[in-house]
């Protein structure tokens, strides 16, 4: 079944449905018609038997006299009248005299029951009905009959007519559905042709949709919304090579420099302690941008996993300060620490220490004198602040200054890759929260990061 086409996969379940949904129906019309004419069957033997009734009050021929004065109006008709000891009183003409009912329907009837049941009657199938009845002094059984014929002959020609007309309804049903999966999956086969003429050079181009609020409408507008964003995400991912690509070059040619100038001219004493500090800088930015690009497309990938813990604010800030302080240009600065001692967060160390190192590394380099970091308690989470007394981002960049290889032409990042606060925003994401930042009035700016609130 699963190697056959959607179309007649679709088409043979609907021709299941409708012979289900046809048998079923020509199951009840046939019973329901069977019913109706058994019941209108035993309306007419129930009258027949109070005719009966009354005819063996008069007289132990009446039955007789009655057949001979007027013929039976429905069907074939018949009746008995039966003492208890099973000998026939009076019968209409042409039936034997032995009794129509066996001796256990004769018993039951005797006792007040009224029975009714189908016999064989020659090559004819008829209805008994035989009820007790006290006449002529006596309790004599009143047994009434009709034939069947003309209720098997109707419900024989119900049941042809089904058998005929069941087959070709189920073929037209069959022929329909085929039509209609047809056409509604022909929209969809001009959606596929057309997604399959979109290649990675053309992922501009749209699917053609209906433009109606149905199914296929949907289906259009989100595989066209779908298209979007793999075209957004193939620009990203080529900017994001060529931007690394392009950071990358300046650090191995810088590289390369000083190694051909060593080989070139063999320096000794302090020109090759000079060459060779700036050979290990340059490859210490190379293993650095190595390292955050890695981090970036781990977490891209959501291979970047975190364990977080409950982690005092305190100990995360005055690690950051400390580690702050041990930079070149620091020593100039005066870094303070504002945190309460019994705020924590839910975070990954290592992580946080990472973001944090980055904020006041670009802090540092543009702080004049002043830096501060704080922390404040907000609706379940913590922000921690990174603020200095620098010249602040120019306003302009603000609105990218957390996306990737985005730098300022002038300002705060002039120097690096760029992907500092990237990595900064990308740790803060993984904890749930965001990374944000302003300037202050009337210099100076301020970079944070949210945190779950620990309690």
């Amino acid at each position: 079944m699963r190697r056959l086409a959607l179309r007649w996969r679709l088409t043979l379940t609907y021709a299941v449905v409708m012979a289900i949904l046809l048998t079923a129906t020509g199951g009840f019309v046939h019973q329901r018609l069977r019913s109706d004419l058994d019941g209108a069957i035993d309306a007419t033997l129930r009258a027949r038997t109070a005719d009966v009734s009354a005819l063996a009050q008069q007289s132990d021929s009446a039955l007789r006299e009655d057949s001979e004065q007027r013929p039976a109006v429905r069907g074939v008709q018949f009746a008995q009248l039966i003492d208890t000891s099973g000998r026939v009183l009076d019968r209409t003409p042409g039936l034997a005299a032995r009794p129509l009912l066996n001796p256990a329907d004769l018993r039951a009837a005797g006792q007040g029951r009224r029975v009714l049941t189908d016999v064989r009657f020659g090559d004819d199938s008829v209805r008994l009905s035989a009820v007790a009845i006290d006449a002529q002094d006596q309790q004599l059984v009143v047994v009434v009959g009709q034939s069947l014929q003309a209720r098997d002959r109707a419900l024989q020609d119900l049941s042809g007519v089904l058998l005929l007309g069941g087959p070709l309804a189920l073929l037209a049903a069959l022929l329909a559905g085929y039509r209609l999966t047809g056409a509604a999956l022909h929209p969809v086969e001009d959606l596929r042709r057309q997604a399959e003429a979109i290649s990675a050079a053309k992922l501009d181009e749209r699917l053609a949709t209906t433009g109606r609020n149905d199914e296929l409408g949907r289906l259009g507008q989100t595989l066209n919304d779908m298209l979007a964003r793999v075209q957004s995400a193939v620009a990203h991912e080529r900017t994001f090579v060529a931007d690394a690509s392009h950071e990358l070059r300046s650090p191995l040619a810088m590289l390369r420099t000083e190694l051909e100038l060593i080989a070139r001219d063999a320096p000794t004493g302090p020109e090759l302690q000079r060459a060779v500090r700036s050979a290990i800088d340059e490859t210490g930015r190379l293993s650095q941008l190595a390292d955050d690009l890695l981090l970036l497309t781990r977490a891209d990938e959501q291979r970047l996993a975190i364990q977080t813990a409950r982690v005092p604010v305190c100990e995360l800030l005055d690690a950051a300060a400390a580690r702050a302080r041990r930079q070149p240009r620091a020593s100039d600065i005066q870094i303070t620490v504002e945190a309460d001692t019994s705020t924590f967060v839910v975070a990954d160390r290592a992580r946080i220490a990472q973001a944090l190192d980055n904020l006041l590394a670009n802090s540092i380099r543009y702080a004049t004198a002043q830096m501060t970091l704080s922390a404040s308690t907000r609706a379940g989470w913590v922000e921690l602040h990174v603020l200095d007394d620098g010249p602040g981002f120019p306003p302009a960049f603000l609105p990218t200054a957390w996306t990737r290889f985005s730098r300022a032409d002038f300002g705060r990042t002039a120097d690096g890759a760029g992907l500092g606060l990237s990595i900064v925003q990308t740790i803060a994401e993984l904890h749930g929260g965001t990374a944000e930042a302003r300037n202050l009035q009337p210099h100076g700016a301020d970079v944070w990061l949210t945190l779950p609130h620990a309690t």
